[in-house]
């Protein structure tokens, strides 16, 4: 059995001081909605607490989907580097890029540079430049990166994913598909229609319907919206789950769902695959983190649930994820 653990939405805070040149952007937008939201409900042990207690829980691979930083600035995407080498090894652990780690043009350039090692496939050849989609295998399971981040206009919070990645990722998808590896695709902005507000939505997500209909995946796990919410795209051999997770460092008693991580157990072979998703995080009426609930999503190859769980929040817009 594969243990695959996914945590997204990092935010790591607190904001480091900021220059005068830097506030004369986008930024001074995000930096006005952090001290007046997010830093009340996104600083302290949270992130902490959650990252131990998935260390303890010792998962084979780590997948993080984004949003690592806040504004972007050089300090805190040098910051979110040192993070991730505490996380795990770049071997270890996966990471794709959020709307936030692009925030202003050049930012998203910066954090290939500093988080280039855990964004790189296992082809050498992806080395050389930004390259998205990339392909990682472990064991028996393939991970697919893709990259949706883009710096937008203040306000905006959308991603793009284009036709030209989209062929790549079908490519890949398909090469796995006959090798019989299970499929495991990383996404930052949720890829279905009504997941997040229009200011916020995945533009061109009708490229990565076309390509989970006609080559197929057996998970897709984003971030972006806070949420821990399930939907289903449909594939060539099965309903494909498609699982967004919350904040890792929202503290318990806000509007959104308190710090959350998700830890996949994939088990099985080919057209017999098992998957089960065991949520952690916290509570507001306990400290720590322990188990919330759990789902079995594939059994022999087959969804389980064609719907959204009755049990999952609505896909709402959250307060403060711009």
């Amino acid at each position: 059995m594969f243990r695959l653990a996914h945590l997204s939405d990092i935010h790591l805070g607190p904001l480091p001081a900021l220059s005068i040149r830097e506030l004369a952007s986008k930024r001074v937008t995000g930096y006005v909605n952090w001290h007046r939201n997010r830093r009340r409900v996104m600083f302290g042990e949270t992130l902490t607490d959650l990252v131990q207690d998935l260390k303890q829980e010792a998962p084979d691979h780590v997948a993080v989907t984004g949003d690592l930083v806040n504004l972007a600035t050089q300090t805190e995407t040098i910051a979110a580097r040192i993070w991730l080498e505490e996380l795990g090894l770049p071997r270890d652990v996966s990471v794709v890029p959020g709307n936030h780690d692009a925030y202003v043009p050049g930012a998203l350039r910066r954090a290939y540079k500093e988080w280039h090692e855990y964004m790189l496939g296992d082809n050498p050849l992806s080395a050389v430049g930004n390259s998205f989609p990339y392909l990682r295998v472990r064991d028996n399971v393939a991970i697919f990166g893709v990259s949706t981040a883009e710096a937008t206009a203040p306000f905006m919070a959308t991603g793009t994913f284009k036709r030209g990645q989209a062929l790549h990722l079908a490519r890949l998808l398909d090469n796995c598909r006959a090798t019989g590896h299970f499929r495991v695709v990383l996404i930052h902005h949720p890829p279905v229609s009504g997941a997040a507000a229009w200011h916020k939505r995945l533009i061109g997500k009708q490229f990565f319907y076309k390509v989970i209909h006609e080559v197929g995946a057996d998970l897709v796990l984003h971030g972006h919206t806070h949420l821990d919410t399930l939907h289903w795209l449909r594939g060539p051999d099965h309903m494909v789950p498609v699982v967004g997770v919350p904040s890792a460092s929202q503290s318990p008693g806000g509007s959104n769902p308190a710090s959350r991580y998700n830890l996949f157990e994939i088990d099985g072979g080919p057209g017999k695959w098992s998957l089960v998703q065991r949520e952690r995080g916290a509570r507001k009426e306990a400290p720590g983190i322990d188990w919330i609930r759990e789902h079995e999503l594939l059994s022999s190859g087959r969804a389980v649930q064609a719907r959204p769980r009755e049990d999952a929040r609505p896909a709402r817009e959250p307060q403060d994820a711009a």
